[in-house]
C-alpha cells in the first residue's frame, strides 16, 4: 500500500520507524528483531536506509597509498522485501544519489518494483565519509529533484532505454526529506525551502523532516512550506537521545540544535541510563506535542535499537 493512500486513510497520526542496514559481514537478526519488538504497536510502514560507498586509504608495501572504493552497509532492497514480506508492513526503500549512475538507479528500481516495493524515500544522500563535499559520480545527479523525476519517468512508462519495446509503468509512490532547521549546506531556510519546492513540483507525494529537538522549529517550518505553496504532508521526525556523545555528532551531520533545558538535563545525567532516560523523557514529550499540533505521524530514527522508541511509542500511542 502506498505511504500516500496510508495517510489519506488514517484516522489518527501514524507511528512509523527507521532502519538502517547492519554492516557488511553481519546479520539481519538484530534488526528483524527490532521490528518484531516495534510491530506490537502496528508501525504504518517501515523505512529501510541507503548508503554510499566510502572512501578508504590502505598503505601498500612502498608506503604509498592505496585509494579504496568500499560499500559498508549494503542491502537496502534485499532487507526492505525480508521485512514486508516477513511482517507484512509496507517499507519505504530509501534510495540515494550518492555514489549511483541514472542506470544504476533504474536498475534498482526495477528491483524494487519485482518485488512489490512501491513505496521510496528519494534522497540525494551525505558526501562518502571522509569527503568533504557532494560529488555526484559521472552520468548520475546532483540533487534529489532530478531522482524524482527519474521515478516520475517511469511511473509513465519512459525508461532511459529507448529501444524496449512497450516497457511497463511503475507505480512507486515518492516521499522526500525536508530540513527544519536548514539543510547543512543550504545558504540559508529561504533557499532550501525553493529546493524543497522543486522536490515537490517534481513528483514527491510527502515530506518526512530529518530530526528536530525543538518542535517550535518543526511548526515553522510547516508554516513556511505551507506560505511557500507546499501542500502535501509533512510528517515530523524525531530521535530520542542515546548517549552524551549524541550532543556532538547530531548537530555535526545533521545541523540540529538541541534546546538549552535538553542540554542541561544531559548535563546532570550521571550514568548512560541516566541519559538515556532523559532522551525518552524528552522524546515523550515532543511526541504528545506533535501528536496534539495534529501532524498526520511521527516518524522514529530508530538507528536498529528498539527499546527506548518502544518505550515512547507506548506512552504516545
Amino acid at each position: 500500500m502506498k505511504v500516500t493512500d496510508i495517510l489519506s486513510q488514517a484516522k489518527k497520526p501514524l507511528f512509523t520507524f527507521e532502519l538502517v542496514p547492519p554492516l557488511k559481514g553481519g546479520n539481519a537478526q538484530m534488526l528483524l528483531d527490532t521490528v518484531k519488538q516495534l510491530s506490537e504497536y502496528e508501525p504504518a510502514y517501515i523505512n529501510v536506509t541507503n548508503h554510499q560507498r566510502e572512501i578508504i586509504y590502505i598503505e601498500r608495501p612502498d608506503g604509498l597509498l592505496l585509494r579504496k572504493t568500499v560499500h559498508k552497509r549494503p542491502g537496502t532492497v534485499a532487507l526492505s522485501a525480508l521485512i514486508q514480506y516477513t511482517f507484512g508492513i509496507p517499507v519505504v526503500a530509501h534510495l540515494i544519489c550518492g555514489g549511483m549512475t541514472s542506470d544504476e538507479i533504474e536498475d534498482t528500481l526495477v528491483e524494487l518494483n519485482f518485488l512489490g516495493i512501491d513505496n521510496v524515500l528519494a534522497l540525494r544522500g551525505d558526501p562518502p565519509v571522509g569527503e568533504k563535499r557532494f560529488v555526484p559520480v559521472e552520468g548520475g545527479y546532483s540533487h534529489s529533484d532530478e531522482l524524482v523525476s527519474q521515478i516520475v519517468r517511469m511511473n509513465e512508462g519512459h525508461y532511459l532505454d529507448l529501444e524496449l519495446k512497450t516497457p511497463q509503468k511503475t507505480d512507486f509512490c515518492i516521499g522526500v526529506a525536508g530540513y527544519p532547521e536548514k539543510h547543512g549546506e543550504a545558504p540559508n531556510l529561504t533557499n532550501d525551502m525553493e529546493m524543497l519546492k522543486r522536490k515537490v513540483a517534481s513528483g514527491a507525494g510527502y515530506i518526512v523532516t530529518q530530526m528536530f529537538f525543538d518542535n517550535a522549529a518543526y511548526y515553522r517550518f510547516v508554516a513556511e512550506a505551507r506560505k511557500a505553496g507546499i501542500t502535501v504532508p509533512i510528517i515530523p521526525g524525531i530521535k530520542p537521545i542515546g548517549s552524551k556523545r549524541d550532543l556532538q555528532t547530531i548537530p555535526q551531520t545533521f545541523h540540529v540544535d538541541f534546546p538549552s533545558v535538553l542540554v542541561d538535563l544531559l548535563a546532570r545525567a550521571n550514568s548512560l541510563q541516566e541519559v538515556r532516560e532523559v532522551g525518552i523523557h524528552w522524546c515523550t514529550m515532543q511526541a504528545k506535542d506533535l501528536i496534539e499540533h495534529g501532524v498526520p505521524g511521527v516518524h522514529f530514527y530508530t538507528l536498529g535499537k528498539a527499546e527506548s522508541v518502544s518505550r515512547v511509542v507506548k506512552a504516545v500511542y
